[in-house]
């Protein structure tokens, strides 16, 4: 049972890495910054996952409400 727990939860985090890697690719930033996030991610798997929810695009983007006259 744990096996497929590990598989499942191996699954997961390799999915929502691709996802933060294209989101990461398609953003406006810089190639620099675009290249130390992808390796971030693919060098620490879970834990650039979490540092890249908690400081990547979101954090660094302005609230477009805020850009209207």
């Amino acid at each position: 049972m744990t096996d497929a727990f590990g598989g499942i939860f191996g699954l997961l985090i390799l999915a929502l890495d691709i996802w933060a890697i294209v989101s990461v690719v398609r953003s406006d930033s810089s190639t620099g910054k675009k290249a130390m996030w992808v390796l971030l991610i693919v060098i620490l798997p879970v834990l650039g996952l979490i540092i890249w929810g908690i400081m990547g695009p979101r954090g660094n983007r302005p609230d477009e409400r805020n850009l209207r006259p």
